[in-house]
């Protein structure tokens, strides 16, 4: 694993900062945080972060299982009252990064923004592997300082949301004690995790969530969370400033708001990650109308060539 990185280098030609990133569950948003910090510094112009899990032996199963953590039917209830452990899953998820200002003079199409990043590590907490709210609590606190933006400016988490009994309370109660004390009730933070659709993904949780987010920005619509017909008995859902996603709602662009989502990963390995996603500028058009009438004619095109085999090709 350590090679991948400079794998993907060697068959594009890139020379820039290439590092293969563990932090278990939050391997991703990690490895999108190094990015961003890499592009900001000016190390490289262009960056590629990810993520891949590859299940190939049955190790996970084997350590992870029923026993401990893993949902017997494979299905992660995310914030869910049947929450009853996790369901492994595999994939892979990659970006491309590039600072707005250069995008925007090469003329790319900007899916969104990467407003804001932070990591930090649960230290020594309640235990290696349990969830440790109040680093919860400061990494989210962390990127949302970095992104310049208030708490009550984000529409929707993508949360971690591994549909354990022990995360999912532990992870709700960070949130409601960063985002609930400024939500109006009529305004709640929407709530949903990718790993009710497609599983855990493991390392490629965190950038799968990033994902999941653009294409919500660019569909205009926050999608249900699965399997959860009934919000958890253990989350204090009243007052909190949370709702969960158990439907789906339009989330409509508006000029007079901008729209953004925050995205975390907490690693296994207490390395705990949060992105806050904005929506993509609106591109300026600077035609008038004279000019967009003329582009719809027809304009005439010459070719030529010595023969007719070479002017057809």
């Amino acid at each position: 694993s350590s090679v991948l990185a400079g794998r993907v280098s060697y068959v594009l030609g890139l020379e820039g900062p290439a590092m293969t990133v563990d932090t278990a569950c939050s391997s991703s948003l990690t490895a999108l945080h190094l990015a961003c910090t890499a592009l900001r510094q000016g190390e490289c112009d262009l960056a590629l972060a990810g993520g891949v899990t590859v299940m190939s032996t049955p190790s996970t199963f084997v350590a992870l299982g029923p026993d401990n953590g893993m949902a017997p039917d494979g299905r992660c209830k995310a914030f869910s009252a049947d929450a009853n452990g996790a369901g492994w899953s595999e994939g892979c998820g990659v970006l491309v990064l590039k600072r707005r200002s250069d995008a925007e003079r090469d003329g790319d199409e900007i899916l969104a923004l990467i407003r804001g990043s932070a990591v930090n590590q649960d230290g020594r907490s309640q235990g290696l592997t349990a969830p440790n709210g109040p680093s919860q609590q400061r990494v989210i606190r962390a990127a949302l300082s970095t992104s310049g933006v208030s708490p009550d400016e984000i529409d929707v988490v993508e949360a971690h949301g591994t549909g354990t009994n022990l995360g999912d309370p532990i992870e709700a109660g960070a949130l409601a004690a960063v985002f609930g004390p400024t939500r109006r009730e009529d305004r709640p933070l929407w709530l949903g995790s990718s790993k009710s659709n497609l599983g855990h993904t493991q390392a490629a949780a965190g950038v799968l969530g990033v994902m999941k987010m653009v294409l919500a920005l660019r569909h205009e619509v926050l999608p249900k969370t699965l399997h959860a017909e009934q919000p958890s008995h253990q989350i204090e859902w009243e007052g909190s400033g949370l709702s969960l996603l158990q439907q789906a709602r339009a989330w409509p662009r508006e000029a007079s708001h901008v729209r953004r989502a925050g995205v975390s990963a907490f690693g296994i390995s207490g390395t705990n990650a949060h992105v806050v996603i904005e929506e993509a500028p609106v591109r300026a058009t600077t035609r008038g109308t004279d000019t967009a009438e003329a582009s719809s004619l027809p304009i005439p095109l010459l070719v030529s060539g010595r023969d007719e085999a070479a002017l057809r090709a």
